[in-house]
């Protein structure tokens, strides 16, 4: 399949969304607002829920489903304090001892003005920093379109998995396409360059693990993904925290380096 239709299907408008996955494999979520700061940003929920028996605290950029709640979400585009509210949550999972599940779901970080002002690249960094250094488990999942630093900032995890039909780039391949080639017809060519789709994030190692899909029935995603969220948070209470924070660090450290050297 080429890369541009993995782009339109991460796109699909009946896709599930980060509600659905917190629905479909927790129990007993409760939802925990804002970020003691400015207010609270509905294209993040944060809260604590259970997964299986194990208590998780869990963190999902949500797009919404209608017309109604996609501009009540903002398209799932987080303002600064939706990442100030997720790191607050975060820094909470750590204070009881909690995993962390993330779920990346975003074109990219919201770019207004206000946004601007008030400090969204501060953070986004704040939150890969402080991420890097959490001393719980932190699995990722790109469940949609992992777009730019607005997915980045919720990356920083000892696993990161994708989707079968998901992508992650640090562009969209519209903004690729108009930023190299002045050309927004050239979308589909940008796409297989920026080597975006799930098979490619697992060779180049951005990735961990691929998790199938039908596109049209999301029931055997949400019970692998259960299954393999519980095995994986168990494995990590055999390690200390400092092996967690070496291992996650070790991981992102690797990106892009070259085995071979040239002769």
């Amino acid at each position: 399949m080429e890369a541009y239709k993995h782009v339109t299907l991460a796109r699909k408008k009946n896709r599930p969304t980060g509600q659905d996955y917190i629905d479909n494999l927790f129990t007993d979520f409760i939802e925990l607002h804002g970020d003691r700061s400015f207010g609270d940003d509905p294209a993040m929920i944060t809260g604590l829920g259970f997964l299986m028996d194990m208590p998780v605290t869990i963190i999902a950029q949500e797009r919404g489903k209608n017309t109604k709640t996609r501009v009540k979400r903002n398209f799932g585009s987080s303002h600064p304090e939706g990442y100030r509210k997720a790191l607050r949550q975060m820094k909470l999972a750590e204070k009881f001892n909690r995993p962390i599940v993330c779920f990346i779901d975003t074109s990219g970080a919201f770019c207004g003005i206000g946004a601007e002002e008030r400090g969204q690249g501060h953070a986004i960094a704040m939150n890969l920093m402080e991420m890097m250094s959490l001393q719980v488990p932190i699995i990722s999942i790109i469940i949609g379109e992992g777009g730019s630093g607005g997915a980045l900032a919720l990356g920083v995890a000892d696993e990161v998995w994708i989707l079968e039909n998901a992508i992650y780039s640090v562009i969209s391949p519209e903004g690729c396409a108009s930023i190299l080639w002045k050309d927004p017809a050239k979308i589909k060519e940008a796409a297989n360059c920026l080597k975006l789709t799930a098979e490619d994030l697992l060779e180049l190692q951005v990735v961990d693990k691929i998790i199938s899909e039908n596109h049209r029935d999301f029931k055997n995603v949400y019970r692998e993904l259960k299954i393999n969220l519980f095995k994986c948070f168990q494995k990590s209470k055999t390690m200390s925290a400092s092996e967690l924070t070496q291992n996650r660090y070790d991981r992102f450290r690797k990106y892009g380096s070259i085995e071979n050297s040239i002769e």
